[in-house]
């Protein structure tokens, strides 16, 4: 049996009010307008999760929120404390515990960059995946019955894209 994992960083952040803190920061007008495209091109490809397991910080909650109008069914969205600015170990664990075939992640940098490239069974040479900017997102791919089962270096890398990649 396959599970599919599409992993997201939260689309471009407000840094308008340096007052706000880090986990209130919403989405500016691009962060808007990229986590909408990412939506359409999930769905475009087929790529609808599931299940969604989302850092419960405001700009990841806004990303699913611009997604999610262009899936054709409403996952079951569950907000994850722990995976704000969680480091890769801690993405798994969160993982583990998924339930769907498709789930969706989404969280923040530095830790989600370095999950995707400890994810994949080989690494994509694209100078976009090794920086992981804002909105990217990757679709990945474990031969396992049970999120339980998954590990790191074995997931086959189906898609990748940067928001700025996404033509209308």
């Amino acid at each position: 049996m396959t599970k599919r994992l599409i992993l997201t960083r939260h689309a471009k952040s407000n840094w308008d009010d340096p007052l706000t803190p880090d986990h209130d920061r919403p989405l500016n007008e691009r962060g808007i307008r990229a986590a909408a495209d990412l939506g359409q091109w999930l769905a475009s490809r087929g790529y609808a999760p599931d299940e969604v397991l989302c850092s419960d910080a405001v700009r990841t909650r806004a990303t699913f929120s611009g997604i999610a109008p262009a899936l054709q069914t409403a996952p079951e969205l569950a907000l994850k404390p722990a995976l704000y600015h969680a480091g890769p170990d801690v993405m798994l664990a969160v993982l583990r515990h998924a339930k769907a075939d498709t789930v969706m992640m989404i969280g923040h940098n530095p830790g989600i960059a370095e999950f995707a490239h400890r994810l994949v069974n080989r690494a994509l040479s694209d100078p976009e995946f090794q920086r992981y900017p804002t909105g990217a997102t990757l679709v990945v791919e474990f031969i396992i019955d049970d999120w339980a089962e998954v590990t790191f270096g074995t997931g086959a890398m189906l898609d990748f894209i940067v928001p700025s990649e996404i033509t209308a």
